[in-house]
Parts: structure tokens; C-alpha cells; sequence
């Protein structure tokens, strides 16, 4: 056991001597607040504008703040896309989720899709998060 305590004894000290060093002036990184920004930004964003432009064939719902996951350490946002017109079966609608785990590394999953990385949140391009988007709708236009 006084090896651990000696580790732990190192680390306080270790994390005492930064803070000197720092000044104590280093701004603290909200994670959470960071990632939020960044799915506003560049998710809610380019999923908005895809809803304005494919309204009339595909329907986009987004769910940008779900009640539990609010103050959630690896934010998300959820939206469904899906083919208008006729009867809609559950298998029609996916749902997909693009979340931020505390790497940093943006993904998108959904249930029998295998998860794709879209970058990380230190990129403020929406370029990759756009491409895969416009592959989704084109397979829900297609029904597949």
C-alpha cells in the first residue's frame, strides 16, 4: 500500500508544481461545453439545411437535446431520416446518432450500420459530416 500512496502523494505534488507554473491563469476547457459548440456548429447546422432542401422526398428529424443526456459528458445529437409518401414501416425510419466521446473523434452510428468516424472537433469543416449525410438520404430516398 505505500506504493500507492507514494503515487498518489507524487501525483498531488505533480499537479501542485503545474499550477505554480501556470500561474493558476490557464483557462479550464469545458469538454462538454466545446463539443455542444461543435454539434451546433457543424451537425445541427448542415442537417437543418438538408431538411430545407430535400423537404419535398425525405423528412429529417433531429433531436438536438435529449432530456437525459443534457448535461451529459459525451454529448449527442440524434436525427432520423426517412422517405416520405406511403406507409412507413419501422425499418424505414433509421435513427442515427452522432456523438462525441471525450477524445475528442466525432462518430456516427445507428443500429446495423457499422460506426463511422467523421473527424473530431478540433475541424470546423463540415465536410465529411456532409458527405456521409448525403449518402444516408440518398439510401433513404432510394428505401434502402
Amino acid at each position: 500500500m505505500s506504493k500507492f500512496k507514494e503515487a498518489l502523494e507524487r501525483g498531488k505534488k505533480a499537479h501542485h508544481q503545474q499550477e505554480d507554473r501556470a500561474g493558476g491563469n490557464t483557462p479550464k476547457v469545458d469538454f462538454g461545453a466545446q463539443a455542444r459548440a461543435w454539434l451546433g456548429k457543424v451537425v445541427i447546422e448542415s442537417l437543418q439545411e438538408a431538411k430545407a432542401e430535400v423537404a419535398g422526398e425525405v423528412t429529417i428529424d433531429i433531436d438536438t437535446t435529449p432530456r437525459r443526456e443534457a448535461k451529459a459528458l459525451a454529448p449527442s445529437v440524434r436525427f432520423r431520416i426517412y422517405k416520405n409518401g406511403g406507409l412507413l414501416e419501422k425499418n424505414a425510419r433509421r435513427a442515427f446518432r452522432v456523438s462525441v466521446p471525450i477524445s475528442g473523434e466525432v462518430l456516427v452510428s445507428a443500429p446495423g450500420m457499422v460506426t463511422e468516424d467523421i473527424g473530431n472537433i478540433a475541424d470546423t469543416t463540415d465536410q465529411r459530416f456532409r458527405h456521409l449525410l448525403a449518402k444516408l438520404i440518398e439510401q433513404a430516398a432510394k428505401g434502402t
